[in-house]
């Protein structure tokens, strides 16, 4: 019986030694995200030394989304969670309270508040990835976590930030280049839900929506009816469908304007709460917020 157990506890040590072995061969650090943006954006400043999994996938919405058993099981047992905060994934709040990691990154505190907007006294706007200045700091705190885990690589974080920002840069001057295509008297961004008032902010654009910041609100026959009228009045040639938001809402403001003697177009799907794909070129955040500054262009000018 003692040879038995003598084996067994080398056999576990054997074990344990080539587990050891294996994950200090890889040196990546595993990290889990909620919104592919933020999967994205580990990967950019972590490059080839960060191994991440991704929850949400394109075209979830983070406002509705209910984690699963084998999503807590990946942010239990990833060396670093990254998520938005700010009430963003509202019903996986209670799980991030509860994370025993000893790294966790919460992208919304990363921001100075007085930035932000506050929805009432407890609650901010969450989709602050849409101004490209909040989402350099936030590329910015990504690399300082990431050089608090593996020092030895800070210099290769840092070096990938100093790229991306570059990029960053390049997509800011390219959306308000288009952006400044649209005459002034037709910068309106109409959408399902108020995900673009930092874009909006940002860019010189004026926004509405049926839902409020989170798609969870309900949709009243009066908010329909009003922005229907707002529509009309102020000429709006278009508005827009959101690729991780139901479609109806918007197809019923386009018919209420009809109902009032107006016309407008559906100018195309826009990405809020999730980036797009490798098929339609918007598999990064860069590529999204470009495709995005296309498709409003294109149909307000």
């Amino acid at each position: 019986m003692k040879k038995i157990f003598k084996l067994l506890t080398i056999m576990m040590i054997s074990l344990l030694v080539i587990a050891c072995g294996e994950k200090k061969e890889s040196g990546k650090i595993k990290v889990t995200t909620t919104l592919n943006y933020y999967t994205n954006l580990i990967e950019e400043i972590g490059g080839d030394k960060v191994e991440v999994t991704g929850l949400m996938k394109e075209g979830e919405d983070p406002h509705l989304y209910v984690a699963t058993a084998g999503d807590v099981d990946k942010l239990q047992n990833a060396d670093l969670v990254v998520y938005g905060g700010l009430h963003l994934e509202g019903k996986m709040t209670e799980i991030f309270d509860n994370l025993s990691n000893k790294y966790i990154l919460n992208l919304g505190e990363q921001l100075d508040k007085n930035l932000l907007h506050k929805e009432n006294e407890n609650t901010y706007d969450p989709h602050v990835w849409f101004n490209t200045k909040f989402w350099a700091i936030q590329a910015q705190a990504v690399k300082d976590k990431l050089a608090e885990i593996s020092p030895e690589n800070k210099e290769y974080f840092e070096s990938n930030l100093q790229a991306y920002l570059k990029s960053l840069d390049e997509a800011t001057e390219y959306i308000q280049a288009k952006i400044n295509e649209i005459p002034e008297e037709s910068r309106y961004l109409i959408t399902a839900h108020d995900a673009f008032a930092y874009f909006a902010e940002q860019f010189g654009l004026q926004v509405k929506a049926i839902q409020g910041v989170s798609t969870d609100s309900e949709i009243g026959t009066k908010q329909i009816e009003d922005l229907a009228t707002f529509i009309v009045e102020h000429k709006i040639k278009a508005i827009f469908v959101e690729s991780s938001v139901n479609h109806k809402s918007i197809e019923a403001l386009q018919e209420a304007v009809k109902a009032k003697g107006g016309n407008v177009e559906i100018g195309g799907e826009l990405y809020s709460d999730s980036m797009g794909d490798k098929e339609n070129n918007t598999e990064t955040y860069i590529k999204t917020i470009k495709a995005n500054a296309d498709t409003i262009a294109n149909a307000l000018k």
